[in-house]
């Protein structure tokens, strides 16, 4: 089905596996409970493996815990819902595990003071453009950088409608992940751009948590305009 690796032309949409590297946090767990929702298998990766199978019983749904190296090799697809301060280390680890998968990077690199969250300065330009830059023989997409990982991991939210900014330099794999979005309830993948884009992507986060802390609400994107 996709023509940028062999291993997912012969895979259909709903038959990928998708790991979760950094998947017991907040955004790990939440993701991990939506995707699951919407039929996709589920591993979530935990540099504590015990931690992990923990976090993958809160989910349900025949989510799996294990090691981040040990679920970014069983993955098809693997999602990177890291510390911004691990990053770079942690990508670097799982790089062997990584080779010719679509990676999903939904890191943003943000600093906080008295006066609230801020973007910090990523010399590659972005978290995405850094992990790129270490897995050279991936695919490295930038999404999920908007969406409230309480909302996420509220069960009685039946779906959570937000729109999905998509970026990255191949076109096959900002596709596929896209229609991974789309499987989800209430959520919409939108194409963004290119790598040189994730940057201003991330950032905007610092902007959404600064609604959220004004309104009292967990703000999220809408795209307007396009079908």
């Amino acid at each position: 089905m996709l023509d940028t690796t062999g291993q997912y032309r012969n895979k259909e949409l709903n038959d990928l596996v998708i790991g979760i590297a950094g998947g017991t946090g907040a955004q790990g767990k939440g993701l991990g409970y939506r995707l699951a929702k919407a039929g996709f298998t589920v591993i979530l990766g935990s540099r504590d493996s015990t931690k992990a199978d923990s976090a993958a019983q809160e989910v349900g749904y025949g989510v799996s815990g294990t090691d981040n190296a040990t679920c970014a090799a069983q993955a098809d697809v693997v999602i990177l819902a890291l510390p911004w301060e691990s990053h770079l280390e942690s990508v670097e680890a799982l790089k062997i595990h990584l080779t010719n998968k679509i990676v999903i990077d939904c890191v943003n690199p943000l600093g906080f003071d008295k006066s609230g969250a801020f973007a910090l300065h990523v010399p590659e330009g972005s978290a995405c453009a850094q992990a790129q830059g270490i897995l050279t023989d991936s695919h490295v997409v930038s999404a999920f950088n908007h969406v409230s990982a309480v909302l996420l991991s509220d069960t009685s939210l039946d779906e959570v409608e937000i729109d999905i900014m998509v970026a990255g330099d191949d076109k096959a794999a900002t596709d596929l992940v896209q229609s991974l979005i789309d499987m989800i309830k209430g959520m919409r993948g939108v194409y963004a751009g290119k790598m040189r884009n994730c940057g201003q992507i991330e950032a905007l986060t610092a902007n959404l948590i600064s609604m959220n802390r004004r309104y009292k609400t967990h703000a999220g994107i809408r795209i307007t305009g396009i079908n």
